[in-house]
């Protein structure tokens, strides 16, 4: 859902949709009906938070990718993650893992034996990136980032991890096709975060408490993913303790279909994509023999 908001400094305030994927709910706030993209961000997920009971666990099956990068960042809990390129990842609290697709890939997310043993918790985010032009066949990769790697700024009641792109002059090492920012900001109540304009399109996803915007009339909650107008200057202040994923960068150069798990500026690659996958002809997760079967809906009705 989305509505448009009045004045001077924010532009749009999406309300995520709400999917429950048994025993979790996941808010997708990117794509809405009017707002495709924000920079080359083509998905916004929030999953969670959700207490799993021990024997409990996520299970996603392999699904197939092209055109995007995936990058997975949790706040709580951990994910097991493989791919058909061979690789294998346990993600943890802090962390980022960055999956290119390009010309495609396979891939699962499943709890791993140390995670259903016990009790836990399941809290984190999951976006797609929309690859260049250029670089939409790329060979498929994936590279893993450690949260002591993650540049931090830390000042009285402010923290900011900066998860991907730039921001300050400061550069994340998670490797980015095109200009991006994301970022993990917290503030105490009462204090003030300056997103500065060097990014043409910028958003913030509010994870928890409540935010003003120097400027703005009303406050922001959480859920909300708040689109900013290019060119202006965004100071946040904390009502209460607030958490924000801080997402933009610049546009891409022309239009991306959106089809299932796939992205690509042209509909014919989609559609062999999916007949790829429908006919057996993408690789295989090593020792992951599931899979998700394509939707019944054509490409070209999405």
């Amino acid at each position: 859902m989305t509505f448009q908001a009045n004045p001077a400094l924010v532009e749009q305030i999406i309300l995520p949709a709400v999917r429950d994927l048994g025993g979790f709910d996941v808010r997708r706030a990117l794509p809405s009906i009017q707002r495709r993209m924000i920079g080359p961000f083509a998905f916004f997920d929030a999953f969670g938070p959700a207490v799993f009971r021990s024997g409990e666990g996520v299970d996603t099956r392999p699904h197939p990718h092209i055109g995007l990068a995936t990058l997975t960042y949790l706040i709580e809990g951990e994910l097991d993650h493989r791919d058909s390129e061979g690789y294998f990842q346990t993600i943890r609290p802090g962390e980022v893992n960055l999956m290119t697709a390009g010309r495609g890939i396979v891939h699962s997310e499943r709890s791993g034996q140390a995670f259903r043993d016990r009790e836990d918790r399941m809290f984190g985010f999951q976006t797609w990136l929309a690859l260049p032009l250029e670089l939409e066949e790329a060979d498929p990769g994936f590279k893993h980032i450690e949260a002591a790697s993650i540049p931090s700024l830390t000042e009285d009641g402010v923290r900011l991890n900066l998860l991907a792109g730039s921001l300050g002059g400061v550069k994340s090492p998670t490797p980015i096709f095109s200009e991006t920012l994301y970022a993990d900001l917290q503030l105490d109540a009462g204090k003030r975060f300056k997103l500065t304009s060097d990014h043409v399109e910028r958003a913030a996803y509010v994870v928890e408490g409540e935010i003003e915007v120097t400027g703005q009339e009303g406050r922001f909650v959480k859920d909300q993913l708040i689109v900013f107008k290019p060119g202006s200057e965004i100071i946040f202040r904390a009502v209460s303790n607030a958490r924000l994923m801080v997402l933009g960068g610049e546009p891409l150069e022309g239009e991306r279909h959106i089809y299932w798990n796939f992205v690509s500026s042209r509909l014919d690659r989609i559609e062999q994509a999916a007949a790829d996958w429908r006919w057996g002809r993408f690789p295989i997760v090593p020792g992951d023999p599931e899979f998700i079967p394509l939707p019944s809906t054509s490409p070209r009705a999405a």
